[in-house]
């Protein structure tokens, strides 16, 4: 008969093509389940329209292989998992998308404090570190070093980030794990399966399906998918730059604190090195103690700080192209970087690592992205910075023309004696802004590694209600305070803490090189000219001075690549024991067959109140619930599998936050529910908020429920009390008589009438119920629900936690056993438990632990 139908209405309506999916839809359903996986739209038809390629190619969002299905023909299909994403029209704008031209200057002077500290103080060292590496002979060598200078600041903040990589954000996200987390949403290169459907349909994701046209898309989308291999190349390659990312801040307080400090050697003649490495210690500790309160308002207080800082620099830089020699504006032409390096290769080569340091800071342009539009900060850096910048190199280069022997302090010799204090005192606030600002953008790294499941959780603290951004990380600040310490003690040096600086910069821009070249190649789907000339220009230019870098690392600024490694070995094993976990708990899960054998009191007796058992299962059914079955007399009369789940989007609305299905029929009271949040989001609530959410999602959901129920009987004429048997363990006989199999747990609870069974005689059961008696108890069975589900409400909500660790085979090889069984087991042994961050007193809380060999 379904076979009939299905080519009847091939024949009346051109195939399910031309079939209106909106009015009446072919769908799926277990013939024990009440779970039915509808065939989507968009799925059945081909992009263009044509007809169907596989209809059962169903949009599923749960596994049950052994459940016996039907094809039927119903009404739309409410469902949370699908539905409910669809809430908000259209997708999220951003919020710099209509904003005045005065929002927009304002915002512009904002990033000063908090985007453009990092690149606006390399001009106190650059210079520096330069000439430590490659002595001035004459003015040609002055010459040559500026026209490096000039160009680097050219091609690698403003053409690189300014004007391409900003591009790349990921709905206003910038860095390296933004740019994993868009590459994720767009092909599925994310190694833990625990993607859903539904997650696509957030209002977050924004994607841009690429073009049938571009077949080159396609296929790299497919070869990623397809391939481990690449897969885990990415997720390296991304761990590389995080971790560089975070031995970034621990260069950049170092460098910059001593550096600033370092002119009190030009102001006063008495002080020695030693006493600027007591102050800036002193400085430093300061610094990281104050970091706790937070930067919420950074951009209003340390914009105008910035602003006169940058405005010195333009106005030093005029005042020396005045006074000294004003031939410098010669660097423009490029021919003197030829001559440079003809004069002397070695030294030139060397320098190239002191000339990077002044593009420090623009990776921290687009890591910082989130609090700015792109053109506010594309404005700011093209119409103030850059300019200023120029003009502050120009001045230096100018009195260095004339003073040769002044390259150890070049920034603070060339500043004029009236404005010196004034100018030191500046830069040593602009000093503490930048070291600071790049500490709040290593937290934020650290928590978004640690929401894609790359870094063991610790305690965040969110320090502003204004900007969910504004994070402090105890452990991680006392922690970077620590190297930074040893970093000034044990390599004094500027020059040396420069290389390492420059060492940490580098491996972050050819991360993210690497990163945009797959952004453009799948997302953007611009010629392969461009692309191809973008990678050899700039990874080809960060690699010759990476190759600088590196050939200086014995003089202790190895310290930082040891610390990158340790970091990168750290945030890899703990993606790969998670990873490992949880396909193990996928692969353990109990079968839904068992589940239902058990029956609605699940072999059990039915405690009144509610139990949310955490799991990290997106779907079926955790094997801890059969832990909690097996250990415990007794389960809650509800039960909902909660699982926690980040999304690579940056934030999920409240209103799409949690999904629901019903994982057995009604009268079990089991649900799932799938909690969604962004790399971005702040778990800020309580849990007794959580519970009021989770429950009014819930009511929400069931009632959904009830509406498409009596829609599809209304619709079809079909009755639903059989679908109402089925969940009440009936026999339904070929000529329409019911028998029953037993009493649902709907029927012991009388509170808001008798059970549908009770209410229906045996002579009406054989009769068939008519459509009003169908309305009247689907709206008595929907009362039924809500009642029992505020009774148990009423009763309490108890926390049930699952703790699955995870041992190695004694088969396995001796690297896996080092891993799991030593490395990842201390940073799970040492990271935060997941009940710390659900702040539940140990009144509602119970945990059974549970040991995986994988």
């Amino acid at each position: 008969m379904v076979n009939v139908g299905l080519e009847k209405d091939r024949e009346n309506n051109g195939g399910l093509a031309s079939m209106d999916s909106i009015e009446s839809r072919w769908v799926f359903q277990d013939e024990y389940d009440s779970d039915i996986n509808s065939v989507d739209h968009h799925t059945v038809n081909g992009d263009d329209g044509s007809t169907p390629r596989n209809v059962l190619d169903l949009d599923s969002e749960d596994e049950d292989d052994n459940a016996v299905r039907k094809l039927i023909r119903t009404g739309p299909r409410i469902d949370s998992f699908d539905v409910e994403a669809l809430e908000v029209p259209g997708a999220q704008k951003n919020d710099f998308d209509d904003v005045s031209a005065g929002r927009k200057i304002l915002l512009a002077f904002q990033t000063l404090g908090v985007v453009f500290g990092d690149v606006g103080t390399s001009p106190l060292y650059t210079f520096s570190v330069m000439f430590s590496k490659a002595p001035v002979n004459g003015n040609e060598d002055v010459l040559g070093a500026l026209s490096l200078v000039l160009y680097t600041l050219i091609l690698i903040p403003l053409v690189k980030y300014v004007l391409i990589v900003l591009w790349a954000n990921d709905d206003g996200e910038g860095g390296t794990f933004a740019l994993y987390s868009l590459l994720c949403r767009h092909a599925k290169v994310n190694l833990l399966p625990n993607q859903l459907p539904s997650d696509a349909r957030i209002s977050g994701f924004r994607l841009k399906v690429p073009s049938p046209e571009l077949e080159r898309s396609l296929r790299i989308k497919e070869r990623l998918e397809a391939s481990l291999t690449l897969k885990k190349l990415l997720l390296m390659l991304v761990l590389a730059g995080t971790a560089m990312v975070i031995a970034d801040g621990v260069v950049t307080p170092a460098m910059s604190v001593m550096s600033a400090v370092g002119g009190l050697r030009v102001g006063v003649s008495g002080i020695k090195q030693d006493q600027v490495v007591m102050i800036s210690v002193a400085f430093l500790v300061i610094l990281f103690s104050v970091q706790k309160y937070g930067t919420s308002k950074v951009g209003l207080f340390v914009g105008p700080a910035l602003f006169i800082w940058f405005c010195s620099l333009g106005g030093i830089g005029i005042y020396n192209l005045i006074n000294y020699d004003s031939r410098v504006w010669r660097a423009f032409n490029p021919v003197h970087i030829y001559y440079y390096f003809k004069r002397n290769p070695t030294k030139a080569w060397y320098s190239l690592g002191g000339c990077l340091l002044c593009a420090t800071g623009s990776e921290a342009m687009f890591a910082d992205l989130c609090y700015f539009s792109v053109r506010s900060v594309q404005l700011t850096f093209v119409f103030l910075v850059l300019p200023c910048l120029l003009l502050g190199y120009l001045g230096q280069a100018a009195y260095l023309m004339e003073n040769h022997a002044d390259t150890t302090q070049a920034f603070f010799s060339s500043v004029p004696s009236g404005a010196f204090w004034p100018v030191f005192l500046i830069a040593n606030v602009a000093a503490l802004i930048a070291s600071r600002a790049m500490t709040t953008a290593t937290f934020s790294c650290i928590k978004q590694s640690t929401a894609l499941g790359c870094f063991p959780r610790l305690k965040i603290i969110h320090t502003s209600r204004k900007f969910m951004g504004q994070i402090y990380i105890p452990v991680m600040n006392w922690f970077l305070l620590a190297l930074s310490l040893v970093m000034v003690c044990s390599i004094s040096s500027i020059y040396e803490i420069g290389n390492a600086y420059g060492i940490a910069e580098l491996g972050v821009m050819m991360m993210t090189t690497i990163l945009v070249t797959i952004v453009m190649l799948l997302i953007w789907q611009i010629n392969i000219i461009v692309v191809l000339s973008f990678v050899v220009i700039f990874l080809g230019l960060e690699l010759m001075f990476f190759s600088s870098v590196l050939w200086s690392v014995g003089d202790g600024s190895w310290i930082i690549l040891v610390f990158a490694v340790v970091l990168f070995f750290v945030m890899y094993i703990w993606n790969y024991g998670s990873k490992l976990k949880y396909e193990t708990e996928v692969k353990q899960k109990m079968s839904m067959d068992l589940l239902r054998e058990l029956g609605p009191n699940l072999g059990t007796i039915r405690a009144p109140g509610i139990g949310l058992l955490y799991n990290e299962l997106a779907k079926g059914i955790p094997a801890i619930f059969g832990h909690f079955l097996t250990t415990l007399p007794a389960v809650h009369s509800m039960i909902i599998f909660v699982c926690i789940k980040y999304i690579p989007v940056p934030v999920v609305p409240q209103n799409e936050r949690f999904l629901f299905r019903r994982v057995c029929p009604r009268s079990y009271h089991i649900f799932r529910c799938v909690a969604r949040y962004g790399y971005k989001d702040v778990r800020k609530e309580n849990h007794q908020m959580f519970e009021q959410l989770l429950i009014e999602s819930l009511e929400k959901f069931i009632r959904r429920d009830a509406q498409e129920r009596s829609l599809e009987s209304d619709g079809n004429g079909e009755s639903d009390s059989e679908e109402e048997h089925a969940f009440s363990r009936v026999l339904v006989a070929p000529n329409g008589s019911v028998y029953s199999l037993g009493v649902p747990l709907l029927a012991d609870f009388r509170d808001t009438g008798k059970a549908v069974m009770e209410e229906s005689t045996s002579e009406e059961l054989k009769a068939g119920p008519s459509s009003e008696s169908l309305l009247s108890n689907a709206d008595q069975s929907f009362e039924k629900e809500l009642s029992f589900l505020r009774k148990a409400k009423e009763s309490g909500v108890v926390y049930l936690l699952g703790h699955g660790n995870i041992r190695a085979r004694k088969s396995s090889w001796f690297i896996k056993k080092l891993f799991i069984n030593y490395f990842y087991a201390f940073l799970r042994k040492n990271c935060r438990r997941e009940i710390a961050s659900l702040s539940v007193p140990h009144s509602h809380l119970m945990q059974v632990g549970m040991t995986y060999m994988v």
